[in-house]
């Protein structure tokens, strides 16, 4: 099987690494390959298109690729809480919420933050112009904020913050989940035509992927090296770092929280909601929650399960 990810390879990535490494995909009868992204939403595509098996991609990014008519489904909530946020420089004169008004930020320009941005502000009672926003491009956003050419980035924490840190520097995070904007992130999605023709084998993906990814998270270590084999240029520090952000993005609130990558269909109900509203997604697109996910192809494990390695 192949895997492809939601960008290129960073410290983040490590888990699906490591749980290829430690054998949890052999033990299923899986040879897996993972493979770079280059943005969720080419992500969806390489798998609604066959050109991967599965991909680990933006929840948002996903409904609004569902909206167009992708025949995808998530099929498995790694990130039960997204990881947006605000990302400064310890010293940059922003250390909370309340320093972000005459501030600088930077984002992509077709992101989605960018998008979300305007829900943000309206959460800490800014107007617009309140705060400069420029666009930048992705490679651009951490030489510019080091460089103090803007304030702050829009960006995931689990990536901007480990990138800071192995540059020798301290990141400020504000997360926008603490304004209440607390969505589904990043997940396994499949297609319609792979559920259908081979269900068996999604099924056992995921009981390898929810294993092995709960190891890595109760083995940063163990699981950084196994990074840095495929990857280098990291240190030990900043790869763990990367895993304990990630890996506390693997609860959520809602009924299935006790249960790793199980979604329910109010969870999924805000992203469809936050996506008309502020992603593009076409208005005539009448998505429900059941067209966006499912649950079969789990067996979802419970919180403090002690997994051992093949």
């Amino acid at each position: 099987m192949t895997l492809m990810l939601d960008v290129g390879y960073l410290p983040k990535h490590a888990l699906f690494v490591s749980a290829m490494e430690r054998g949890f995909f052999a033990a299923e009868g899986i040879d897996l390959t993972v493979m770079p992204g280059s943005g969720s939403t080419n992500t969806v595509t390489s798998v609604e298109t066959g050109k991967v098996d599965v991909g680990w991609a933006d929840f948002g990014a996903t409904v609004t690729s569902q909206g167009r008519g992708a025949k995808v489904k998530q099929v498995d909530l790694l990130q039960a809480r997204s990881a947006y946020a605000v990302v400064a420089l310890a010293g940059s004169g922003i250390s909370t919420w309340k320093d972000l008004p005459g501030k600088t930020v930077a984002t992509e320009g077709a992101g989605a933050m960018t998008a979300m941005w305007p829900l943000a502000m309206n959460k800490l009672g800014l107007k617009p112009g309140e705060v400069n926003v420029v666009h930048a491009s992705s490679a651009s956003k951490i030489p510019g904020l080091l460089a103090r050419q803007w304030d702050a980035n829009l960006a995931l924490y689990v990536s901007d913050g480990p990138a800071i840190d192995a540059l020798g520097k301290q990141a400020v995070v504000l997360k926008w989940s603490d304004l209440g904007i607390d969505l589904y992130g990043n997940g396994i999605i499949a297609s319609d035509d792979k559920l259908k023709t081979d269900p068996d084998q999604i099924r056992r993906f995921n009981r390898a992927m929810q294993k092995g990814y709960l190891w890595a998270c109760a083995h940063p270590l163990d699981a950084a090296h196994d990074f840095q084999q495929e990857v280098s240029g990291f240190e030990d520090r900043t790869v763990t770092l990367a895993i304990g952000q990630q890996c506390a993005l693997n609860w959520g609130n809602g009924p299935g929280a006790d249960k790793f990558g199980v979604m329910d269909d109010a969870g999924v109900q805000k992203v469809l909601d936050v996506a008309r509203r502020y992603l593009g997604m076409n208005a005539k697109a009448k998505l429900t929650p059941a067209d966006v996910y499912s649950n079969a192809y789990l067996e979802p494990l419970p919180r403090n399960e002690k997994i051992q390695a093949p």
